[in-house]
């Protein structure tokens, strides 16, 4: 069973379509979800727990259509959106009760370990948390109820390297599980090379790849070479180049350069830079 499936979905605004997204999560895999801000990671979220409407498409989560029978559903999903909705003038310790009466499966024990894991105060007011404080109070609460699929919209924008690193680890922890799957987006593109099994990238609404991230980086490389030499490779082999007063960088395709030739690894950021360059060709 696959942990989520998308086909077709398209969303219109006035200013901004979601345009035909096609993708694929396997069960036991990470997914990152990578755009620039307004590409549509944070439509494609609300759309897959279903907070809003879709013009077209077809959407399953753990196996079941979403737009049926999902309450059930949702007991196994783990959601932490870009902004931590808790009221202002309530404590963790209140938090745990609240939860307690929202989730079937919910743990008290794990949300409490979660939250000394995180350094979390139990009695202090939401309202007085950092920015890095109420993200981490939002993943101990998904993390609590034995989810099986964490939905993460930008849960590590904002925290410090040393934050989003420790958050990470939690993540790839989670997904040890053979029936744990996760789908994250964010625009911090280094932090998703670490743990992705797969990246998607959108931009401006459209779907531009959707790939194994090893696959990706066996794919492409990096061609530094001075602009005679540049002249004699294959037009089509080249994704996307810039142009300087010194010489030519560009993203290639490996197996279509000449034998010899000393090419470099090129990262996920590399790539979507890269594609999306508007003197690409």
């Amino acid at each position: 069973m696959n942990a989520i499936e998308i086909r077709g979905l398209t969303k219109k605004y006035s200013d901004f379509t979601l345009d035909d997204i096609n993708l694929t999560l396997p069960q036991g895999c990470i997914m990152g979800l990578i755009g620039e801000n307004g590409a549509g990671k944070s439509t494609t979220i609300k759309l897959i727990m279903n907070m809003i409407h879709r013009d077209a498409g077809e959407i399953k989560v753990l196996g079941q259509d979403n737009r049926q029978n999902f309450e059930e559903v949702k007991e196994d999903i783990g959601v932490v959106l870009d902004e931590s909705y808790f009221p202002e003038v309530i404590t963790a310790k209140q938090v745990n009760k609240i939860m307690s009466y929202t989730f079937k499966n919910w743990d008290e024990q794990v949300y409490f370990s979660y939250l000394d894991k995180f350094s979390l105060p139990h009695n202090k007011l939401f309202k007085d948390y950092s920015r890095g404080m109420k993200m981490k109070l939002a993943i101990a609460v998904a993390l609590s109820h034995h989810a099986r699929l964490l939905i993460l919209d930008e849960a590590t924008s904002g925290l410090d390297p040393i934050i989003r690193d420790e958050i990470l680890d939690v993540f790839y922890d989670f997904n040890k599980d053979d029936n744990h799957s996760i789908f994250i987006s964010s625009h911090i593109v280094s932090d998703l090379e670490k743990v992705c099994d797969y990246i998607a990238f959108i931009h401006k609404g459209k779907l531009v790849f959707c790939e194994e991230k090893d696959r990706l980086l066996e794919e492409y490389a990096i061609l530094k070479c001075s602009k005679e030499d540049f002249n004699s490779i294959d037009p089509d082999a080249v994704k996307g180049k810039r142009i300087g007063d010194y010489g030519v960088e560009a993203l290639v395709l490996r197996d279509r350069m000449p034998a010899g030739i000393t090419l470099n690894k090129a990262s996920i950021e590399d790539i979507i830079i890269y594609l999306v360059r508007e003197d690409r060709k």
